[in-house]
């Protein structure tokens, strides 16, 4: 398989290398978690604390037999369960990169469309010291 297309979000320059590395991030972290990464991924800064991905192509074999017999609802559950069982995953990169603790983080996938998911990323105002989304993830 080539590497995913990947196209830097808005934001100018400044942001170009941080929503670059976001990308390649979540690329690996699928490889990881679902054993596939994306065909195409983009990261882009949604306002002033609000960092989206955007991934196409997502599905694996399995999942793409499961949504062809009609089983969306239990796909979309699977892969809720297992992007939200590993917030400590998604969330650190994003921290890491962009120097600011996550708020909330959200994810989503539309199944009728080939696995096509978002994971979005809110963030803690510059300078906060507010707690990250991942102390709420763990036990």
């Amino acid at each position: 398989m080539t590497s995913p297309e990947r196209m830097p979000g808005a934001g100018g320059d400044r942001d170009a290398s941080v929503v670059a590395a976001i990308s390649d991030e979540m690329v690996q972290l699928y490889k990881e978690q679902f054993g596939r990464g994306p065909h195409r991924v983009r990261t882009y800064w949604c306002g002033d604390d609000c960092v989206t991905t955007v991934l196409e192509e997502t599905f694996t074999p399995a999942e793409r037999n499961l949504a062809s017999l009609g089983e969306h609802q239990r796909l979309r559950d699977t892969r809720t369960f297992f992007q939200y069982a590993t917030v400590r995953e998604f969330c650190e990169p994003v921290e890491r990169l962009t120097g600011r603790t996550v708020r909330a983080f959200i994810s989503g996938i539309d199944t009728a469309v080939g696995g096509l998911a978002i994971e979005t990323f809110i963030l803690h105002p510059q300078g906060s010291d507010a707690p990250s989304r991942i102390k709420k993830a763990e036990p």
